[in-house]
């Protein structure tokens, strides 16, 4: 087995969810322990308990789930701090969580606008602002914002989710200039259609429209996401940061 995050602490939000679950299992299974953060007990606490008894957990006791809502500050700072009271230190932080309520413009709520521009953006930025002070001491650290390709083309009815993920787009590459002096890489990830709940919920034409769309002919799988993640957090990547890697089967090939 490769135990090329041997020793590291890695904070995933949203690691309940279709990725966020295969994030962390690829990470623990390359040797990290693995913290999730979410609001939903039972499926973070599942997800925690795989790690500890599976091969991908290795023997490790120490993965463990946080409940907490990303977008109060508060409960994020004191959601790091149990953290790096008990570990002592975050080597990675992954910002998976998000949320997408679609629709038209002129049908949008002001309450959908906002609520998901405050999980997908605002709570990223909570996140990383309360992790990012222990990796300017040690000046060590690595940052991965999964995005979307959304964010990259636009998406009809998801004017909301393409501005938040737009958004982590300009703060990752904002982030990794500002970083980079004190040891720190930030990249983004951006999936495209992948096979999740999500995805699973779409109509049968709306899966064939989008198939269509996509080079590969094919949706991607939440593994495929993961691996990306897991190479950026590694060694193998030292020289890698402000980066934003499309994982979409070539459907944002040739957008700007």
């Amino acid at each position: 087995m490769d135990r090329g995050l041997e020793g590291e602490v890695a904070v995933v939000t949203g690691g309940s969810g279709g990725i966020g679950r295969a994030i962390c299992r690829k990470l623990a299974s390359l040797g990290a322990t693995v913290i999730l953060g979410g609001r939903d007990p039972i499926k973070g606490e599942e997800v925690a308990e795989e790690l500890r008894t599976s091969a991908r957990g290795g023997s490790s006791a120490s993965h463990e789930f946080h409940k907490v809502d990303i977008t109060q500050r508060e409960a994020v700072d004191r959601f790091i701090a149990a953290i790096i009271d008990r570990h002592g230190k975050i080597d990675i932080l992954v910002n998976n969580a998000g949320i997408a309520r679609d629709s038209l413009l002129v049908r949008m709520s002001d309450q959908d606008w906002e609520e998901v521009l405050q999980v997908d953006l605002t709570g990223a930025f909570y996140v990383t602002r309360a992790a990012v002070r222990g990796m300017l001491r040690r000046r060590k650290g690595v940052i991965v914002n999964i995005s979307s390709v959304a964010g990259l083309m636009g998406n009809p009815g998801q004017a909301n989710y393409s501005a938040a993920k737009a958004g982590l787009v300009g703060f990752t590459r904002a982030l990794a200039r500002e970083l980079a002096g004190r040891g720190i890489r930030v990249c983004a990830v951006c999936p495209g259609f992948i096979e999740t709940e999500m995805t699973a919920k779409l109509p049968e034409r709306a899966r064939a429209r989008a198939l269509e769309q996509i080079p590969l002919g094919r949706f991607g799988r939440p593994e495929e996401v993961a691996e990306v993640v897991a190479f950026l957090c590694s060694e193998a990547a030292s020289y890698i940061t402000g980066e934003v890697i499309t994982v979409d089967g070539g459907l944002s090939c040739g957008r700007s």
